[in-house]
């Protein structure tokens, strides 16, 4: 046996070699396995939905997992991450004696080093190829304020993630670093809360060049979302390209790249 430690300073203790059996209870990292060794991941939540045709037993969700179903899938290792995963299922699974490997990802360099360290280090599976691309292209450092990486100004979005209340990504997240490296200002950015709750109001009133309407964890939709909008251009986007880390990083910078061009074609190209 071998034990190693994960983000939050947890101990596993895995088998000697490759792990061969895991359960995922977290849709990005879900999809990040299935794209490495898909024959090892045995669970998933309900949330999981990507690869769309990934066919294995569902224990529930990531912030209420079947503990016992988990268990029943004999896993080597369950990966969690902090932001989506309960503190308490992770405690109740080790006490169940179910190895847990715990992630922090508040940033880009996190997600990379996350993925690379989950996928080789911990799981013994190497450095797969899509990975690599997506290090190449996400992991140089982000523009220098002010401009978005060619020369140009650079444009500000907003990104809500829920209504009623409404609520927006802020600094210290993923989507946040995600955003100033793909040439994108977050005007919440400087937020000091995560996912500050907003009044649409002054959410639309914001300054904003665009307001960024993903389909999770709230689904806007053509008739739910930019009808709140008076002053503001919006555009409906993929949830999973802007929060999602593993794979879909890669399409998420052609989406940046459609988005500055939106922003600074102004309203008339909204």
């Amino acid at each position: 046996m071998r034990s190693v430690r994960d983000d939050l300073g947890g101990v596993a203790a895995l088998p000697e070699g490759p792990v061969r059996r895991v359960v995922s209870l977290v849709p990005s990292l879900t999809e990040a396995l299935a794209a490495t060794r898909r024959s090892a991941l045995v669970g998933a939540t309900e949330w999981c939905t990507h690869p769309p045709d990934l066919d294995v037993p569902r224990v529930r969700g990531t912030k209420n997992p079947d503990r016992r179903a988990v268990a029943a899938l004999r896993p080597e290792l369950v990966v969690c991450v902090q932001e989506e995963n309960r503190e308490l299922d992770v405690w109740r699974l080790r006490a169940e004696g179910v190895p847990v490997w715990v992630g922090v990802v508040e940033s880009v360099e996190d997600a990379l080093r996350v993925l690379r360290t989950l996928l080789d280090d911990v799981l013994g599976w190497g450095v797969p190829g899509w990975l690599t691309e997506v290090e190449d292209r996400w992991a140089p450092a982000p523009p220098s304020a002010g401009g978005d990486g060619t020369g140009g100004a650079r444009p500000t979005v907003a990104v809500p993630i829920w209504r009623d209340p409404w609520m927006v990504v802020g600094g210290r997240t993923f989507t946040d670093d995600l955003l100033a490296r793909g040439g994108v200002a977050n005007v919440y950015g400087r937020s000091e809360d995560r996912y500050p709750g907003v009044d649409v109001a002054d959410l639309d009133g914001s300054g904003a060049d665009l307001v960024l309407l993903p389909d999770e964890p709230y689904v806007f939709t053509d008739e739910d979302g930019p009808e709140a909008f008076a002053r503001t251009p919006t555009r409906l986007v993929s949830g999973r390209l802007l929060t999602w880390y593993g794979p879909s990083m890669l399409a998420a910078g052609a989406l940046l790249d459609e988005v500055r061009a939106q922003a600074a074609a102004g309203p008339a190209g909204s």
